[in-house]
């Protein structure tokens, strides 16, 4: 059996994430269209069943294809109906927890509408969720960013706001596709080197140091690519274990970007 699984047998100390752009399933890309790729989607779940999955870009069509490969899992975040071309924000979670509460909003001016910034290529959107199992408490959120520089940075702002509505001292996880690299002003409003006006919360921590690992390859399967694909974290929890999934699964790339992993441990 393999380290990580060992991690995530040992019961009630330790936790497992896992984050991916799923490349939305409608998009024309040849040999990596989402009908040739779909297959590594089992493979890469049967090898790293963490107890949170985060996926974004995920078309409906997509999403269902996860619920059945993914049946010990319930999820928040999906669109129902939505539009053929919705990009969902979705969090898989393990049924051993509980959902206790959850939020989805739109990073936009008018977060409770299906919406977009003016200067957004798409409608972004964030899921959050607390969850609850044998007495531990943890809040996970899920996010995709747009490219623009100043959206980045109100949807960093708009989150951390949504946030300080919640207990502070809950452990939490931040993770997505931030379309940003950890030099950007919204990674900084996150970690607390652009400070916050009234800032209650403590800040976020990435669990990797410098040099990041690139996360996003365009399906060449590149290594040194940006490293946008992020898992944040705070409050009394430490990362043991994290990955960039670099591999192939089933001889195919799931995505133009590669999975991230992470087990965490409870402090206390």
């Amino acid at each position: 059996m393999s380290d990580y699984k060992n991690i995530i047998n040992k019961a009630g100390n330790h936790f497992s994430v896992l984050t991916l752009n799923m490349r939305f399933g409608l998009a024309d890309d040849g040999g990596n269209s989402w009908r040739y790729r779909k297959k590594a989607f089992p493979v890469l779940f049967k090898k790293y069943r963490a107890d949170f999955i985060g996926v974004q870009e995920a078309n409906d069509f997509q999403s269902d294809f996860l619920e059945t490969i993914l049946s010990e899992y319930d999820f928040i975040g999906k669109r129902c109906p939505s539009p053929p071309f919705w990009q969902n924000n979705i969090i898989f979670y393990k049924k051993i927890w509980k959902c206790i509460y959850n939020d989805h909003f739109f990073l936009s001016p008018t977060p409770m509408v299906p919406s977009r910034s003016r200067k957004s290529k798409w409608p972004r959107q964030c899921t959050v969720g607390m969850f609850k199992n044998n007495g531990r408490k943890l809040i996970c959120i899920n996010t995709h960013f747009d490219f623009d520089d100043a959206v980045q940075n109100e949807s960093a702002r708009l989150i951390m706001a949504r946030l300080s509505l919640l207990p502070p001292d809950i452990p939490s996880i931040l993770s997505g596709d931030f379309n940003a690299t950890p030099v950007s002003s919204c990674y900084k409003i996150f970690t607390g080197q652009n400070q916050i006006t009234g800032r209650k919360h403590p800040c976020y921590k990435n669990i990797f140091k410098e040099p990041f690992p690139g996360t996003h390859h365009k399906f060449t399967g590149n290594t040194d690519g940006e490293h946008i694909d992020w898992i944040l974290y705070r409050n009394n929890i430490v990362p043991e274990k994290c990955n960039v999934l670099h591999g192939t699964f089933d001889n195919v790339y799931p995505s133009d970007h590669f999975p991230v992993f992470a087990t965490f441990k409870w402090e206390g």
